[in-house]
C-alpha cells in the first residue's frame, strides 16, 4: 500500500491530496527516511509525522484498503510518540490560543453585516 493512501486511511491527514502533499514536502517519513508518496509501506514500519514543531511517531500494525472510523484506528497503528514531543505540541497550541484569543476567530455573518453597515457610513 502507498504511504500517502495509508496516512489518509488511518486519519493522520484529512484528505488524500493533503496526505500526498505532506509526504512530498517531507513532513511524513517512513522508517526515518524521506520518501515519495508512492512508497510502499508494510507491517512493522515506523511512520513519523511532523505537525507544527512536534514529531509524532506511529508503528504500523495492519494494512487497510479503506479509510477507517476513528474507533478502529488503534487496531491499525500504535502511537509511540515520546512525552516531550506531546508537551511541545500542547505548548504550541496553547501559545496559538493565547495569541489569537479565545472566541476571536472569524467574524460571524452578523458581525460582518454590522461591520459593512458601519463602513458604508464613511
Amino acid at each position: 500500500m502507498r504511504i500517502d493512501k495509508y496516512v489518509w486511511c488511518v486519519r493522520l491527514s484529512k484528505t488524500r491530496s493533503l496526505a500526498t502533499k505532506l509526504v512530498a514536502a517531507n513532513k511524513v517519513k517512513l522508517n526515518g527516511l524521506e520518501c515519495k508518496p508512492a512508497k510502499e509501506v508494510s507491517v512493522g514500519d515506523i511512520v513519523t509525522c511532523q505537525k507544527n514543531n512536534a514529531i509524532f511517531r506511529f508503528k504500523i500494525l495492519q494494512l487497510t484498503e479503506k479509510r477507517l472510523g476513528a474507533k478502529l484506528i488503534p487496531d491499525y497503528i500504535i502511537d509511540e510518540t515520546p512525552a516531550e514531543e506531546l508537551d511541545k505540541y500542547k505548548a504550541y497550541n496553547e501559545a496559538q490560543r493565547v495569541y489569537r484569543g479565545r472566541d476571536h476567530g472569524k467574524p460571524s455573518k452578523k458581525d460582518r453585516r454590522d461591520l459593512d453597515d458601519f463602513l458604508d457610513g464613511w
